[in-house]
């Protein structure tokens, strides 16, 4: 009897071992499908924004951080003033799209009136790329939010709505694209990296997303 109990014993111990290796094999091959489903579409963002240059801050330069794209011009703290010196080196890159996306360092500029300040050099800098490529497309895109804990710890991030209305009149004044990318957070609202100001690398898949009909 007890023989029978004890290989009984062993046999649902090799049943449940084998379950649980069939279960680990299937997840181990969702992960493979899932790492080479990432690959194959990061393979095809970087080919569909070949001709496209991406200028900005350190929000910015998460696409070539995470490995999304490669023709990124980011710089952390980087403003619109200080990208005005960049213009010649963009120009060189000769690319027919232009994306830019700064500002989340311009509002903690200290000026009396950091958004006019920004802008002016946007505005500067817009028209500078348009000297300098004048049939490249430009596309100004809106500043990402932060997070509740980011603005309670930087309360100078409450304007950033105010901001971005700035930049989306901007735009139309000078006739180049603007984009809002709020409604990527609206879909995925956890794509803060820790601190609450800086992305995941989702985030940068879902912008590409965004923009893609842009570069058709």
């Amino acid at each position: 009897m007890t023989a029978i109990v004890l290989a009984g014993a062993i046999a649902l111990t090799l049943a449940a071992c084998g379950n649980q290796e069939r279960e680990q094999g299937l997840a181990a091959a969702t992960r493979e499908k899932e790492a080479a489903a990432a690959t194959a579409e990061a393979s095809s963002y970087k080919s569909m924004f070949s001709s496209s240059v991406f200028l900005g801050d350190s929000i910015t330069e998460g696409l070539s951080f995470h490995g999304v794209l490669d023709n990124v011009m980011g710089k952390a703290g980087a403003t619109a003033m200080f990208a005005l010196e960049d213009v010649d080196d963009l120009a060189g890159r000769n690319p027919k799209h232009v994306f830019i996306q700064l500002g989340s360092d311009d509002l903690l500029w200290p000026t009396d009136n950091p958004k006019q300040f920004s802008l002016t050099n946007y505005a500067k800098l817009v028209g500078k790329i348009k000297e300098k490529l004048p049939k490249a497309k430009i596309t100004i895109l809106s500043v990402t939010p932060v997070t509740a804990e980011a603005e309670k710890s930087e309360p100078r991030y409450k304007n950033i709505a105010d901001y971005n209305q700035g930049l989306r009149e901007l735009a139309a004044k000078e006739k180049v694209e603007y984009t809002d990318v709020s409604p990527i957070f609206k879909a995925h609202p956890d794509l803060h990296d820790t601190d609450g100001i800086h992305m995941k690398a989702e985030y940068y898949t879902q912008l590409l997303k965004l923009l893609q009909d842009q570069v058709k």
